[in-house]
């Protein structure tokens, strides 16, 4: 017969098993603990995780950095290791020749090495007390380009709303006219060619934690931590 000191003892076990309760699967996969081998990299943000907050909380920083960025450093790694002429080249030029790459490899390529690409934008693409609009050449630019900077806005967020399941929506540079375009998964703009300029990740990892199911909130969040300077910076290289 168990005793009342006895259930007391298994309860507190089992609260306390909860507690440090492993991260779910899916996770588990996408994490990596220690630098993987091979020449690719997860680049430090230049902020802490806490930087963006209350617009994008330090959590969903921190499993979207640490996690599932290095799970497509690592997994990039896996995939090129004995792969000499790829192994060699920065992850530009292999997303950018992404029809080259071995058929073998190449999915894995794909994915993988667009998920490195494009959250090392990313992360440079945010920045704490972020927001506002572009000034200059790029402020000019957009108004051209869609009107006004508030019609831009509708057009990329309404872009985002329709992404259905994982995917980017992106602002490029396109025979020096701006565009706003989608891909799905971890593609980039440059595997069409195009520079991107401005990127929101609309996977559900991006959001969920604090949003939920609400990506319209997280959309509306995003403009707050937008880092114009960058943006800026790569129309004025790419604009032609």
């Amino acid at each position: 017969m168990m005793t009342r000191r006895h259930a007391l003892q298994k309860t507190a076990l089992a609260a306390s098993a909860l507690s440090v309760a492993p991260l779910p699967a899916q996770l588990q996969a996408q994490g990596a603990a220690a630098a993987p081998a091979g020449p690719f990299r997860l680049p430090p943000l230049a902020y802490a995780f806490d930087a963006l907050e209350p617009h994008i909380d330090a959590r969903t920083m921190e499993i979207h950095h640490d996690r599932h960025h290095q799970a497509y450093v690592t997994n990039l790694n896996k995939a090129v290791a004995g792969q000499a002429a790829w192994e060699s080249k920065g992850v530009e030029a292999i997303v950018r020749q992404i029809d080259e790459v071995p058929e073998g490899i190449r999915t894995a390529v794909r994915n993988n090495g667009g998920g490195h690409y494009n959250h090392s934008l990313f992360w440079q693409m945010m920045k704490k007390n972020g927001g506002g609009q572009p000034k200059g050449d790029l402020a000019q630019a957009v108004d051209k380009a869609f009107g006004s900077f508030d019609k831009f806005k509708e057009e990329f967020s309404g872009a985002a709303m329709k992404v259905f399941g994982s995917g980017w929506v992106w602002l490029i540079v396109e025979q020096k006219q701006l565009k706003v375009v989608s891909t799905p998964n971890q593609d980039t703009p440059l595997m069409k060619g195009h520079q991107p300029l401005l990127g929101i990740d609309v996977w559900e990892h991006a959001y969920y934690l604090k949003y939920q199911n609400k990506r319209v909130d997280y959309v509306t969040a995003f403009f707050n931590v937008v880092n114009w300077d960058f943006v800026a910076d790569r129309y004025e290289k790419f604009k032609g």
